[in-house]
């Protein structure tokens, strides 16, 4: 079974003879899945976004008392 990467320096799917994998984001199952691997963080990282967002204690100092 193949692996493929999304390269963060080349900006293009790979396979496993590509760059390091600290420069790539999965591995993932096809290279149509790779190729979709920066639109998967920004929504990852908007839906996180949110969960915090929604954590009425976000950003506020701990209560002293």
């Amino acid at each position: 079974m193949a692996s493929w990467w999304y390269c963060l320096n080349h900006n293009r799917v790979e396979d496993e003879s590509g760059c390091a994998h600290s420069d790539r984001l999965g591995p993932y199952g096809s290279a149509e899945q790779a190729a979709g691997a920066l639109e998967q963080a920004r929504r990852r990282t908007q839906e996180q976004d949110a969960r915090d967002k929604a954590d009425d204690a976000w950003g506020r100092p701990p209560a002293r008392g």
